[in-house]
């Protein structure tokens, strides 16, 4: 009887409804809108599955400030409790980043991680970054930074946001403020002796492990986690996610816009197809949408655009290289200058701007060649293939009458008279008139 009660007892709680499930998601990227709606959707999944935590895994180096706020949101509405782990080794939660784990129920890094640097970054054209303030005097709250009445408000509103996460969740909210007003970042270790983050874990089951037992505080009150020999599911992106997840990188960004303006381009100089243009229309409002969420630097999205229309302008007006050597200097160095380097890993890379910008010149300038050579070909018809051509006498004449050419009957003028089955070249055409010159030998007697 006994050994059947313990069989009895294993049996329930081997049942897969009894096991605590972890839904994990990943973000390797920037937080844009794609990847908030992605995590949004893993943590309702996380919610319909009765999932006892959501484990987001993250590796970013910012993102935008809306997006950022959508999950922050998520997460504090969130019935699931949420841990934000930094990983793997090498990975780092820097700005927005840093929020989502001051905003999560259990904060965990993998060791050789980092975080911070929050300070807020404008985003749009002209977006600089506000200048945090040196902090004259270890230990006590910096001062606002230096820059324009919008820096000052965004940076205070970003200080005050992330103080009150901290406070909300008992973490080192004086070392949140340095992050965002002065740039600051802590490795793994640190974070953990500042009580930034709650543990270093080297995986998930560690995590897992560490996070076992503990106790947070959701919308609807404290529970307690029970994660042992938890059942772990990675909920992946969708197809729409992975795709707007890869349109906003920049080197990405970069080849949209550039496919979208030689689409554009090609579609004025050959009018009536209609592919190009669609393509190119398609591609350049995908390249907006990308580099709205990005910090663009006025002065370099000036220069890019110049050198584009420098090399368009080489290949379809010649000009012994000028206006396409100035072209690649401008697409090269607007390039380089599209993105502001604030947000490490939003930067455009020299060794993908510097080939794109050849193969574009070597496009351009193929275009070019290919239009001076069609210029210097004989012509092949109209007016101006006639000159030169041969004509038989249909009749005797002496100053106008008919002859063969091109296949038809033409009036034809000559100083010379010809006789019938003569044969004379068309030195000019005068309307429908021919005028003709005979051929030596052919000239009547």
């Amino acid at each position: 009887m006994r050994r059947f009660f313990v069989l009895v007892v294993a049996l329930l709680f081997s049942l897969p409804g009894l096991a605590a499930t972890v839904k994990v998601a990943e973000i390797h990227d920037a937080i844009s809108p794609a990847s908030a709606a992605y995590f949004l959707r893993a943590l309702d999944d996380a919610q319909k599955s009765g999932a006892d935590l959501l484990v987001l895994k993250l590796d970013t180096p910012g993102g935008l400030d809306s997006a950022m706020r959508e999950m922050i949101q998520g997460i504090l509405a969130s019935p699931v409790p949420v841990a934000t782990f930094v990983a793997p080794s090498g990975a780092r939660a820097a700005s927005a980043g840093t929020y989502i784990l001051y905003a999560s129920h259990v904060a965990a890094m993998a060791p050789g991680t980092n975080l911070g640097a929050a300070t807020p970054v404008a985003i749009g054209i002209g977006g600089d970054a506000g200048k945090p303030a040196e902090n004259k005097e270890e230990g006590k709250q910096a001062s606002a930074p230096s820059g324009s009445a919008m820096e000052k408000k965004a940076v205070h509103d970003a200080a005050a946001y992330i103080r009150s996460l901290a406070q909300l969740r008992g973490r080192n909210a004086e070392w949140a403020e340095r992050a965002v007003r002065e740039a600051q970042s802590l490795s793994a270790e640190e974070a953990v002796k500042q009580n930034v983050v709650d543990f270093v874990a080297t995986d998930l089951s560690d995590l897992l492990r560490q996070a076992n037992g503990r106790n947070v505080k959701l919308a609807s009150g404290q529970v307690t986690l029970a994660l042992e020999a938890a059942a772990t599911s990675i909920t992946a992106p969708n197809w729409k996610e992975r795709f707007l997840m890869t349109i906003a990188n920049p080197n990405i960004a970069l080849i949209l816009m550039m496919l979208g303006v030689y689409g554009l381009l090609f579609e004025f100089y050959t009018p009536g197809f209609g592919v190009a243009g669609i393509i190119g229309a398609i591609c350049l409002l995908l390249a907006l949408y990308a580099l709205a969420m990005l910090p663009i630097n006025a002065t370099g999205a000036l220069l890019l655009l110049l050198g584009i229309a420098l090399m368009a302008t080489e290949a379809f007006l010649p000009s012994f290289g000028a206006f396409g050597i100035g072209g690649i200097v401008a697409f090269v160095a607007g390039a380089l200058m599209l993105i502001d380097g604030e947000l490490p890993g939003l930067e455009i890379s020299l060794a993908f701007v510097v080939p794109l910008a050849a193969s574009s010149a070597l496009v351009l300038f193929g275009t070019g060649a290919f239009a001076l050579r069609a210029r210097r070909r004989p012509a092949v018809s109209g007016v101006e293939a006639m000159a030169g051509s041969t004509v038989e006498a249909l009749e005797d004449f002496e100053q106008e009458g008919w002859v063969q050419a091109f296949g038809e009957r033409w009036k034809a003028r000559s100083e010379t008279p010809l006789t019938r089955g003569g044969r004379a070249r068309v030195i000019a055409v005068e309307g429908l008139t021919l005028v003709v010159k005979p051929e030596e030998g052919e000239q009547s007697s």
